[in-house]
Order: C-alpha cells, then structure tokens, then sequence
C-alpha cells in the first residue's frame, strides 16, 4: 500500500487519538495535526471516497480495515524507533521526533534490523 507520508500522519493521528481519547471527529485531528479545518475536511473527504475511514451522522470517524492497517504500520514504526533512540540515550521528547520523520522514509529491511536489535537488547 503506497500513500503519501501526509496521508499516513493522518491516519496515524486517528489510531493514536481514538487509543488515547475512545471517539474521534475532524475537529480533533485538527488540533492533534495542528491543521486548518478546510485541509482536514478535504483530506476527510478523500480518506472516505478511498476506503480508508468512515464518518457517522455525528461527525466521528472510524477507520476502515485499509486506513487500520496503514495507520497500526505507521504507529508500530513509530513506536519502535521511539524506544530504539530512546535505548541509544536520545530523550523521549527528541526521540519521538525524530521517529516521527524517521517511520515513513526507512526502507523495510532497515526497519527490520532495528526491530531485531530492539528485540535482541531487550529494548522492545
């Protein structure tokens, strides 16, 4: 599955804001993204029209089976290179950060020989 990175950010806010808060509507997305409302409706409005959430009469947001497993991916990334840099010393704010810039570019062989070097020192 190949969407763009600000695609990805969208959906990982989504996971990561029904996780933290149960239900989730645009507005919140605006605010977690730090986004105009208009750019998170029209991006709402894509992510619908392709499968990847769905939006009740109230306004909250649910992510289809597509948009779950791209943002579970992302997140998982996310979280994993989180407590990797976290493991080499980096703060947690820094290293947050950088995983956030870091989950989308690396490629899957790279990702996975962190994952197993998480594994291996017990960093994971």
């Amino acid at each position: 599955m190949n969407i763009h990175e600000s695609a990805e950010d969208y959906l990982e806010a989504i996971l990561i804001l029904r996780e933290r808060q149960g239900a989730v509507r645009s507005i919140d997305v605006v605010r977690q993204l730090e986004l105009t409302k208009p750019s998170v409706s029209v991006a709402m409005k894509r992510f619908r029209e392709n499968g990847y959430i769905e939006m009740d009469a109230d306004g909250f947001i649910t992510l289809l089976p597509p948009g779950e497993e791209i943002a579970q991916r992302i997140y998982g990334r996310h979280k994993l290179l989180t407590r990797f840099l976290m493991a080499l010393g980096v703060s947690e704010e820094a290293a947050a950060a950088d995983a956030c810039k870091m989950e989308h570019d690396l490629s899957d062989e790279t990702f996975e020989k962190i994952k197993a070097c998480v594994r291996e020192r017990g960093a994971g």
